[in-house]
């Protein structure tokens, strides 16, 4: 399950590449080629993030939830190399529940049973 704390980690990090070149590959589905595109973080938004591709100065957009499914992968040019966009891990309900249990007190566990 992906929380909107994951996509808020994953939206500051592409936040702070704003401006920068990027290659994103993308699938368009299981039979066909992934293509893949230079581009240029332009803008973010709550919930999509717009980028302006280098070829012929058209504009596509890609919700946040693409990276994480991996519908898309993003590496960014450092202006050396380029490098995967880092993306949190998606946290299980298992593990946000024995995090969420660890940071209660006893008395909290008992009165909320």
């Amino acid at each position: 399950m992906i929380y909107r704390s994951d996509i808020a980690t994953l939206r500051n990090n592409i936040e702070n590449e704003i401006g920068k070149k990027i290659i994103l590959r993308e699938s368009p589905g299981k039979r066909s080629k992934t293509l893949e595109k230079s581009a240029v973080i332009e803008k973010i938004y709550p919930s999509y993030f717009r980028v302006k591709f280098d070829n012929n100065d058209s504009t596509g957009a890609y919700n946040y939830t693409d990276v994480f499914t991996k519908a898309i992968e993003i590496e960014v040019y450092d202006g050396e190399n380029y490098s995967p966009l880092g993306v949190p891990a998606i946290e299980t309900k298992k593990s946000r529940e024995k995090e969420i249990l660890n940071q209660m007190t006893t008395s909290e566990i008992m009165r909320n049973s």
